[in-house]
């Protein structure tokens, strides 16, 4: 018997465009002689299932939508919401309250990922090295001078709790600075200044693949712009070169310490961590639970490397979810 999979998408964040492509992408991958895949909308002002052109309810008390007259609940629910609420943790503390299957780790560690100072303190007391950082809560007072004195120039600010670079400068003035930071703060109430790291940018997918951990081959990132940013990411403006131009010591030692932090941090389901190579060490930037998934995307890109077809790659992660 097919399984019903509802494939959540949309969100409350700067990401739901981003989120519906890659919704849709998954939607289109999953095998229908396996699955019966469903578009599910979770938007600020409504969550509907659309079918056929046309948009039913979603009842929150149990997560199933009556469509055409029959009543549709899910064996699992994909998880595609990039930030709020789909990577941050606070739909799926929901799923498990009423007792729903999804794809993505157990929500204490979404919401443990999605907050990059939180997640560097924990990987940094396991050794794991990470750029120099200053943190800031939106009201506090702002001393420019001692941020420099402590990170240096130049740096980037960027907002804790948000994804696809939105938010994020590259500081290179103290007079940058303070616009800088409003920035950040557009988009979040808790922003990280960080010091920069002059080396290689790779970015490494670690997921759950046939019921085992799996690195996949890393992407070696070389931005047109001055660095990762929205236009380099979504627009264009880069080279994503599969699998990444270095020495083969290094690439060893960038897997040893993607697939420790994976595990330090207790992940399941698909991540894709960043990293800038500095003197053949790897240091840690931050990790995307619900990284982007469409075929353009670097864990998809990753996954073809690997001869993992979209279609494997999806279904392999709800079947793990539902037999957990």
């Amino acid at each position: 018997m097919k399984k019903n999979i509802a494939v959540i998408m949309g969100g409350y964040s700067s990401e739901v465009e981003i989120s519906l492509k890659s919704g849709n992408v998954v939607f289109e991958s999953l095998d229908t002689s396996v699955y019966n895949p469903y578009k599910v909308h979770i938007l600020k002002d409504k969550w509907v299932l659309l079918y056929n052109g046309k948009e039913y309810a979603i009842r929150k008390d149990d997560f199933s939508a009556e469509v055409e007259g029959e009543h549709i609940t899910f064996d699992c629910v994909f998880n595609a919401i990039h930030g709020d609420p789909g990577e941050n943790g606070v739909i799926l503390a929901y799923f498990d309250l009423i007792g729903v299957k999804h794809t993505s780790a157990p929500f204490y560690q979404m919401a443990l990922t999605f907050n990059k100072r939180d997640t560097l303190s924990v990987v940094k007391e396991y050794g794991i090295k990470a750029a120099t950082s200053y943190y800031m809560n939106q009201g506090d007072k702002i001393s420019t001078e001692k941020i420099i004195e402590k990170i240096g120039l130049p740096c980037f600010v960027k907002p804790n709790n948000a994804g696809s670079s939105f938010g994020i400068s590259k500081v290179y003035t103290e007079a940058e600075l303070i616009p800088a930071i409003e920035k950040a703060y557009e988009e979040d109430t808790e922003i990280l200044i960080e010091s920069f790291l002059d080396g290689t940018e790779v970015s490494v997918g670690v997921i759950e693949y046939k019921g085992e951990v799996k690195v996949l081959p890393m992407t070696e990132i070389v931005s047109d712009n001055d660095f990762f940013d929205y236009e380099a990411k979504y627009e264009g403006a880069s080279q994503e070169i599969t699998p990444a131009r270095i020495p083969e010591q290094e690439k060893k030692r960038v897997e040893e310490v993607a697939e420790k932090v994976y595990r330090i941090l207790n992940m399941s389901g698909f991540t894709r961590s960043e990293y800038i190579i500095v003197d053949g060490e790897p240091y840690f930037l931050e990790m995307n639970t619900v990284p982007g998934l469409t075929k353009e995307s670097l864990l998809p890109q990753q996954a073809r490397e690997a001869g993992i077809s979209l279609t494997d790659l999806f279904g392999s992660v709800i079947e793990n979810s539902i037999q957990k």
